[in-house]
């Protein structure tokens, strides 16, 4: 089973060519960061079927007649924390001993915790999150792999700055045309379901 959340264009607009996309999909792509890459975030478009690739240059990799397929892929370095502080304070034991210190001072405490950091950030990999979508581009709406709030608002906003285009989320109150059923399920509250006695 797949979940995921469906969302819809606000604003309609005049539909781009392939090229127009093809340029912004290119403009925001994930691009491989610097060696030295500290804990910041790094995010971007990459193809559906490796997320390795961000060479959307043939559109059939990424565009099936009106869909697009888009992953949104986001890489960031995390430390271990409870390792990273014991081994910084056995680091500042060490140097209060060789220097006849009772403890190291604040601001050589802080050079060697920036200095431990980049240390290890060199060795660390990135953990790697993958969302992924499909855009029906001839209807105006997208399935966006993923329920959670705060990777749907990350995707939204890449959308926004990669299209120009605010995604809103779908509600089942959309599917009613009628006033009297938006009411009934307005005043409704969720049922719990249990097996038979």
């Amino acid at each position: 089973t797949a979940s995921g959340a469906k969302c819809r264009i606000s604003e309609p607009r005049e539909q781009w060519n392939r090229e127009k996309y093809n340029e912004q999909l290119e403009r925001y792509a994930f691009q491989e960061p610097p060696q030295g890459m500290g804990k910041e975030e790094v995010e971007g478009w990459v193809l559906a079927h490796n997320l390795l690739d961000a060479d959307f240059t043939n559109f059939n990799r990424w565009l099936y007649n009106e869909y697009m397929l888009l992953n949104l892929r986001v890489d960031k370095k995390r430390l271990p924390a409870k390792l990273f502080a014991a081994t910084l304070d056995k680091r500042c034991t060490e140097y209060a001993e060789q220097h006849g210190l009772a403890k190291v001072p604040a601001s050589k405490r802080k050079e060697m915790r920036e200095a431990l950091e980049m240390e290890w950030l060199k060795r660390t990999l990135p953990s790697v999150s993958v969302t992924e979508a499909v855009w029906h581009i001839d209807q105006g709406w997208l399935l966006v792999h993923s329920l959670s709030e705060g990777v749907a608002d990350r995707f939204r906003k890449r959308f926004f700055q990669t299209f120009g285009l605010k995604l809103v989320p779908w509600s089942p109150l959309d599917y009613c045309t009628n006033s009297e059923h938006v009411d009934l399920l307005l005043t409704k509250t969720p049922s719990t379901f249990a097996e038979a006695p």
